[in-house]
């Protein structure tokens, strides 16, 4: 029997309850709140399987329901949340506080509020005589460049039938979402040789050898934005390099002798990200590293990607934009400039969309929330899709 609207959106409150108080943040253990959620689908009768990360602390669930036929569809979302030092909160953000229609807590929009609609749609996928199953996904470490989704995608590959879209339910304001630009989030190393401050010539200093690499990733940020693409459906309409940290240096008077840079490349859909990079690395080995070993032999500059996050492009997500469209009405889409797990798994051949309650403007912001109405609003989205699944 279907759940009458009122107690499922009581259902996804009390679910959004216990996720918000998991303190599920990136990079670190996810285990008890993936504990909840397969604790949550077994009781339905529900059987879940993981993949882990390489130390076995973090792990995504799949689940599915409805027969074990290819054609389905993927819901997505992730299960770790941005940190809260520094920011000034009204409540306890891993407690959620409920007012004025309003659920305020970390990762309430961003996305846990998605996860329990998930879950408290469960009554419903299951009351419907489903042909073709629905995919339940959850996946760590999204905020820190995507990191569990390729292991998904892959374990999914070999567990279950095969999908033909995916949903991946960051908050769009229920709009339909079917491009975002990639990311490279890169970190480079740089090791000089440290001495006294008076006699700089005698060292070579790590951070003022920063500051040239810095520079030369400014000028090529500066030269992608003056390529800009005529009538781009993404804003800005270039690909953009953005530098977030500089750690280096040990007193005021001592040549520093090591600095670390994170940084970021986030090229549009078409955009060879890789070469791009290529052309970094090649300023720093053959123009900067020469300059810096002609005082210290040993000098060295390391350049790692932490993670890629491919791209969405809309060409690919053209099949999930249609279904998403049919079911709502909605007959437009549109790009946004934040990353999402999409691309995983439109590199897999599933055609992915992101469309989800909330807006993105409240998230990794003190005193986030999502409202009630907006749980409605996705849980009655979730419903008709069910019915879809059905026909």
């Amino acid at each position: 029997m279907l759940l009458d609207m009122q107690d499922s959106v009581n259902s996804a409150v009390a679910i959004l309850d216990r996720l918000m108080a998991f303190r599920s943040l990136p990079g670190q253990p996810n285990l008890d709140l993936i504990a909840y959620i397969r604790d949550y689908l077994a009781a339905a009768g529900i059987e879940s399987f993981l993949s882990l990360d390489d130390t076995g602390s973090r792990a995504n669930l799949h689940a599915w329901i409805g027969p074990a036929v290819d054609g389905g569809v993927v819901l997505n979302g992730h299960t770790d949340v941005v940190p809260v030092d520094g920011q000034a909160w009204t409540s306890d953000p891993f407690q959620l506080t409920r007012r004025d229609g309003r659920l305020y807590g970390r990762g309430s929009v961003d996305m846990k509020g998605f996860l329990a609609c998930m879950l408290a749609a469960v009554p419903s996928f299951q009351a419907h005589a489903l042909t073709r199953p629905v995919h339940l996904t959850f996946c760590y470490d999204e905020e820190i460049g995507g990191l569990g989704a390729p292991h998904l995608v892959a374990q999914m590959a070999v567990q279950g039938p095969r999908p033909a879209v995916a949903i991946v339910g960051e908050p769009t304001n229920f709009r339909i979402v079917s491009g975002h630009k990639g990311g490279f989030e890169m970190q480079t190393e740089i090791l000089g040789l440290a001495g006294h401050a008076s006699d700089p010539r005698k060292g070579v200093n790590a951070i003022v050898s920063a500051g040239r690499f810095v520079a030369k990733l400014e000028s090529i940020a500066a030269q992608l934005a003056a390529e800009a693409r005529d009538n781009s459906v993404f804003d800005p309409p270039y690909s953009t390099i953005s530098v977030g940290t500089i750690q280096g240096g040990t007193a005021r008077n001592v040549i520093a002798g090591h600095c670390v840079i994170d940084w970021e490349l986030r090229p549009i859909p078409g955009e060879d990200g890789r070469a791009i990079l290529s052309e970094i690395d090649r300023f720093a080995r053959e123009e900067l590293l020469p300059e810096m070993r002609a005082t210290a032999p040993q000098a060295s500059i390391l350049t790692t990607e932490a993670a890629e996050v491919p791209g969405l492009d809309p060409a690919e997500a053209a099949a999930a934009v249609a279904l998403i469209s049919e079911i709502t009405g909605i007959n437009t889409s549109e790009c946004v400039s934040f990353g999402t797990d999409a691309g995983h798994f439109c590199r897999a051949g599933i055609s992915t969309a992101v469309f989800g309650p909330g807006s993105i403007e409240r998230a990794h912001r003190p005193d986030e929330f999502i409202e009630e109405r907006e749980l409605a609003g996705c849980l009655g989205f979730l419903g008709a899709l069910a019915a879809w699944l059905a026909r």
